[in-house]
């Protein structure tokens, strides 16, 4: 038993024009994709491809039409916004109003980590160039969920589960894994309810935006279980569960602890271990309280008549996790996800100050907590409001996150020199190294790529040459790294894979 399951990230930057509250986001934010593209040479000739997607797709088993889905749900159409596939197997565009960096496919937590702060560098050159187009103002972006104006934007994970597991399963044991969880992975906010009326801290930016349970929306009627059926893989054989409730983390360790943990529970899930029904009684309910309680001792009810707090609940996922490990075998990841995830409960429970270098919302609040302190200050104070948006800021001189990380009082977990080596380098064990190694390669001769396919134009050929990459374990540096090493043109790439 093992973390390691197929899996990554995508993050909606928050985004402002300085000097312009009233800047088109769809404008900015394309400015900073398409000065991102321009000038590492990316190919627009290599657009995004829609073909194989299916957002409407409900894992209940039925399809939502078209003609009643909110426009935020067809993300399988070509709006004509910026979007582009890097090197590295990442995707970058615009999603609506806001510029979007979705992960490569990677086979681990620690990879999920590495490769998603490699997109806060990516988003962060993007700025800069964008800044120096004639005529424009700087920009900003923002690693985080909210706007302080009544709008929250994602910050998605995804795993590759085990298509024959039913999804009740799967909806019965993640939501109070999920509801709970927020305890290590929240971010942090000044101000509670969605418009932020409420002058006082919570523990996630996302929580008070989740209105129901199970649900296909992802901007209305937020729900906790994401029932997207859309596996971007053989769909015989795996399912993709789309998990929006997670906030956006600037801390590694808390990246790391969120997918890790996840990934321990989907496993137990397949494997048939969790068979006891821990529902809790009004989740959505119960996710707002949770998180509006820093001191960690809100209580909610279990339908078994159990009333238990967050870090209690997430102590039992614990215990079931650590026995499954011990029945099923283990690796070093593994072993370590289940030492930090053991630790951080420990720690949260006695003084979640404890956790202040490693978790988002802790280290925020001790902030916060200074300023109040210093200053004699109330929780309506915007100078409040201002430190928890300027946490999340990317730019290294100004962000409060990195200048705790240049104080030495937040733990890493890699060096600056592997995050920039991710940010054009694909991983070496899923489909994402066939992808990213096409367009580091031959990008001129890329006319379309997505999670499951490549496609090339070539000169002698009549019609597109489609690549499938329906299984995320194929078209690795082992399975096609000699490939790449024989082939001295596109065309000789082809002729080796089709053998035409």
């Amino acid at each position: 038993m093992s973390v390691r399951r197929v899996q990554g990230s995508e993050v909606e930057y928050g985004i402002a024009v300085q000097g312009q509250p009233h800047a088109n986001p769809m404008v900015a934010s394309t400015h900073v994709v398409n000065s991102y593209a321009a000038a590492h040479g990316l190919s627009r000739r290599a657009r995004w491809d829609f073909e194989e997607e299916n957002p409407l797709r409900d894992a209940r088993g039925f399809d939502l039409s078209r003609d009643v889905a909110d426009p935020s749900q067809l993300t399988d159409e070509d709006m004509g916004l910026a979007n582009i596939i890097l090197t590295n197997g990442a995707r970058l565009y615009v999603d609506h109003a806001h510029p979007e960096y979705s992960s490569p496919e990677v086979t681990n937590p620690l990879d999920v980590a590495l490769w998603e702060k490699a997109g806060e560098n990516v988003m962060r050159l993007g700025a800069e160039l964008a800044a120096t187009i004639p005529n424009t103002a700087p920009i900003v972006l923002y690693k985080n969920n909210v706007d302080n104006k009544g709008a929250s934007y994602g910050s998605h994970e995804n795993y590759l589960m085990r298509r024959d597991v039913p999804f009740d399963q799967i909806v019965t044991h993640l939501t109070p894994f999920f509801v709970s969880r927020q305890v290590f992975t929240g971010a942090g906010r000044v101000g509670q309810k969605q418009d932020g009326s409420v002058h006082a801290f919570q523990i996630s930016q996302r929580a008070d935006y989740f209105e129901v349970g199970v649900g296909l929306e992802t901007t209305l009627k937020r729900p906790i279980i994401n029932t997207r059926d859309e596996p971007h893989a053989d769909p015989k054989k795996y399912r993709r569960l789309h998990v929006i409730i997670g906030d956006a983390n600037c801390s590694e360790t808390a990246i790391y602890l969120k997918h890790g943990t996840t990934s321990l529970v989907l496993a137990m899930i397949e494997a048939g271990f969790l068979t006891k029904n821990r529902a809790i009684i009004k989740p959505v309910t119960a996710l707002h309280r949770i998180s509006c309680d820093p001191t960690l001792t809100q209580t909610v009810r279990l339908e078994d008549g159990r009333t238990m707090t967050a870090l209690e609940i997430q102590g039992e996922y614990l215990e079931l996790a650590k026995a499954f490990v011990a029945q099923e075998g283990s690796d070093e990841q593994t072993d370590d996800i289940l030492q930090r995830w053991e630790s951080v409960l420990d720690r949260l429970g006695r003084d979640p100050m404890e956790c202040v270098r490693e978790l988002d919302w802790v280290a925020k609040l001790a902030l916060l907590e200074r300023y109040r302190e210093r200053d004699g200050l109330d929780w309506d104070h915007a100078k409040l409001h201002l430190v928890d948006v300027q946490y999340h800021d990317i730019r290294l001189h100004k962000g409060l996150y990195h200048q705790l990380v240049r104080a030495g009082r937040i733990d890493r977990l890699f060096t600056e020199a592997q995050i920039a080596a991710a940010v054009t380098d694909p991983p070496q064990d899923t489909r994402a190294y066939f992808r990213g190694m096409c367009l580091t390669r031959f990008s001129k001769d890329i006319a379309a790529a997505s999670w499951d396919s490549v496609i090339f134009d070539l000169p002698g050929h009549d019609s597109l040459q489609r690549i499938p990459t329906m299984e995320p374990l194929r078209g690795t540096a082992e399975h096609v790294g000699s490939l790449f090493e024989s082939s001295a043109t596109a065309e000789e790439l082809l002729t080796a894979i089709t053998g035409r």
